[in-house]
């Protein structure tokens, strides 16, 4: 159901002294693009017409079929409060289409409308919520980042140790103004590292609000002198920063996964929905962790989980089941980085774990011991397959699931290959200081 119609845009526009409004869109990568427009064209906005040069954006249209339209979402009208408040800056969220009308294939929001659809159609709604960590650096004397934090906090530290906390209050009540539900805050693990975790929602919303949550976090940090990154390993030697992502399945207003009366009080659509994940999670490895950096994060001694398991409460494994039963039960994904492009992430997640719903599959046996603590033996005795150890592996098993494939659909996963083949090769060819530390004088 719609909040706002085309009326209520414009009338809240002129209401509010709105004088520029940013017509925002993700491309493939998971990168916010925009066009920004006057209040004058906004009547055009609404109406679909405005238009952007698709060739131009990464993986998304040819030089020959490159008119493309910007259709916003009305309902993601949003006022940036940390704009100037005379000649305010609103945003509008929207979906890519062609000239004929039709949806542009090649936009990651179509990707998951078009699998919350799949979802719709076997009586499902699909909600998440996403735990997002990041890095706060000091920057230099010409702005630019350094990989200095200027704190020497911990878990749930507070200030004095915690630099970054004002900063984090004040991304915490701007998110609030833009109609974030904020849930929790607190210094993590790592020096400089950050967590705010905001309320879930339907899967849509909740992948706008991600990539709301990124720019505000981003703005916030630079009008502090700060640099924010949401880069999944920053430095070496601490932990690197995950998105856990919380999943729920809803039928009729009631949460599926619950059972009173099922092991772990879980039903048994939640059981075929972690087995779809596990069996199809190699392959959609190179979606929840879409960088080289990524898989510095994805290794032992740092939090982050490497392995195929899942456990009711063992948080070394893959997919872990929180204590929260009733509504409130779901299953927490624990590899994914922040790094992600939200909409792909959630339409995989969804599309392997309805496969494991249509197929009524049976997971693993539960895992509870610590899996860090396993030697290969052990981990073999017990079936514990690993995640893909690096970009190039996951983007191998990538192309050898047909679900995941036809869940991006060919033009996404065509291109989404192709310039992550291309980040790849570039790393595997650049020279590393590592290396240069390591062999310049003893060779």
């Amino acid at each position: 159901m719609t909040k706002y119609t085309k009326e209520d845009v414009l009338r809240m526009a002129e209401e509010e002294d709105v004088e520029f409004i940013r017509m925002q869109f993700t491309d493939i990568f998971g990168q916010l693009k925009n066009v920004a427009i006057t209040r004058s064209q906004l009547e055009k906005a609404v109406n679909n017409e405005i238009m952007i040069d698709g060739s131009s954006i990464e993986g998304f249209a040819r030089i020959y079929e490159s008119d493309q339209y910007l259709w916003p979402d009305l309902d993601t009208f949003t006022i940036f409060p940390w704009r100037p408040q005379h000649g305010k800056v609103a945003r509008l969220i929207c979906d890519v289409h062609n000239p004929d009308g039709t949806p542009f294939v090649g936009d990651p929001r179509y990707v998951l409308k078009k699998e919350l659809e799949a979802a719709s159609e076997m009586g499902y709604s699909f909600n998440v919520g996403p735990e997002l960590e990041f890095f706060l650096f000091q920057t230099d004397e010409e702005g630019k980042p350094t990989t200095v934090t200027g704190d020497d906090a911990g878990y749930f530290d507070l200030a004095p140790l915690d630099h970054g906390s004002d900063t984090r209050r004040e991304i915490c009540l701007l998110l609030e103004k833009m109609g974030f539900e904020i849930e929790a805050s607190h210094h993590e693990v790592a020096n400089g590292q950050h967590e705010i975790d905001f309320k879930y929602d339907d899967a849509l919303t909740t992948a706008d609000k991600i990539m709301t949550f990124k720019l505000t976090v981003k703005t916030t940090a630079q009008r502090n002198g700060l640099h924010a990154t949401f880069m999944p390993k920053p430095l070496f030697g601490v932990n690197g920063s995950g998105m856990h992502t919380n999943m729920s399945l809803f039928k009729n207003g009631k949460n599926i996964f619950y059972d009173e009366s099922g092991e772990h009080q879980l039903s048994k659509e939640a059981y075929s929905f972690i087995a779809g994940i596990l069996q199809h999670m190699k392959s959609m490895t190179a979606i929840t962790n879409p960088t080289v950096n990524s898989y510095k994060r994805l290794v032992p001694g740092y939090e982050a989980p490497c392995y195929l398991a899942w456990s009711a409460s063992n948080r070394s494994a893959l997919i872990r089941i929180p204590a929260a039963r009733g509504q409130s039960t779901r299953i927490e994904l624990r590899c994914p980085d922040p790094a992600c492009n939200p909409y792909l992430e959630l339409a995989v997640c969804l599309a392997a774990g309805l496969d494991g719903i249509k197929n009524n599959l049976t997971p693993p046996a539960e895992i509870t011991e610590n899996i860090f603590a396993m030697d290969s033996e052990a981990r073999e005795k017990n079936g514990i397959d690993s995640l893909p150890g690096n970009l190039a592996d996951a983007l191998a098993a990538l192309g050898e699931d047909p679900l995941i494939r036809d869940t991006l659909g060919e033009h996404v996963y065509t291109q989404y290959i192709t310039g992550k083949n291309k980040e790849w090769d570039s790393y595997r060819t650049s020279v590393s200081q590592w290396e240069l530390d390591h062999y310049m004088i003893s060779y």
